[in-house]
């Protein structure tokens, strides 16, 4: 082995950054040429490269709201390099006696302590309302079906 974290550590290591807030520390989990594909968003996002990782992850430091991971189940798979993990964000809504909950599951490759390579189903309606940008979505969602 060479040293490197192990892919549910890294993974770890993304979702504790994510939930604690630190935007611009996470694209340094992601290798150079990593690819993320979202393909539940109307938009079917993707990101080719750490460059437009940091650049999605700099837009959410700048004004996007909170999320906090919880119920994270993390499966092996019989590619040590691929994980897949399921779990909840909560998005607290200031008024709202309870935050909103987001259902999310991410396949990820981890090679040499780095994502190259990740496929996230996110709940994107949920976290669009959220956002304030549900009609938005379902204008993607109307022209992607045309």
């Amino acid at each position: 082995m060479d040293g490197s974290p192990g892919p549910a550590e890294v993974f770890g290591r993304l979702i504790t950054g994510i939930s604690e807030g630190r935007w611009h520390e996470l694209a340094d989990l992601y290798a150079e040429d990593v690819v993320v594909e979202m393909p539940m968003d109307p938009h079917r996002t993707r990101l080719d490269g750490r460059e437009a990782v940091r650049q999605r992850f700099a837009a959410a430091a700048d004004g996007w709201f909170e999320l906090r991971a919880h119920d994270v189940i993390v499966h092996a798979t019989t590619d040590p390099e691929v994980v897949i993990a399921e779990f909840d964000y909560d998005v607290p809504v200031e008024g709202a006696a309870a935050p909103l909950t987001a259902a999310n599951v991410q396949v990820l490759r981890i090679r040499d302590g780095q994502i190259v390579q990740t496929r996230d189903y996110h709940d994107h309606l949920r976290l669009a309302a959220r956002a304030g940008r549900a009609g938005q979505l379902g204008a993607a969602m109307d022209a992607s079906v045309r």
